[in-house]
């Protein structure tokens, strides 16, 4: 048996690793994929969005919880403006999870559908 330890067994990190330095690509050492990782994915549309409600911690409020975007910063809040005024209702951008006011989830289904983005509805 082979004594190596340095070799990726498990990971729980989202995303896919470097081919050069076998890191993920958040925390990759090569210049060159290191920039893409921090960009976002670089315009690339890939996994499934999940789109969710929840009250929890609401007060019985329902709000619309999109997560699992692989887009910036910059990206995300024109994403998430665009989301508010297309179903009219307030929201927020969240530690990368955009809210939404209510149960929005048909609207922002379609929007994002139309988009080119994989939607994967979770929960109830």
């Amino acid at each position: 048996m082979s004594k190596n330890t340095d070799r990726l067994v498990y990971s729980t990190e989202t995303g896919s690793h470097c081919p050069k330095c076998d890191y993920p690509l958040k925390k990759c050492r090569c210049p060159d994929t290191n920039e893409q990782a921090k960009s976002g994915s670089g315009g690339k549309k890939e996994g499934w969005v999940r789109l969710r409600q929840e009250t929890k911690g609401r007060k019985g409020k329902g709000v619309t919880l999109i997560d699992n975007l692989s887009l910036s910063e910059k990206e995300l809040k024109a994403l998430t403006k665009k989301l508010k005024q297309l179903c009219g209702t307030g929201g927020a951008l969240k530690d990368c999870v955009i809210e939404i006011q209510g149960d929005k989830r048909d609207a922002v289904e379609a929007e994002l559908i139309k988009q080119g983005y994989k939607v994967k509805r979770s929960g109830g």
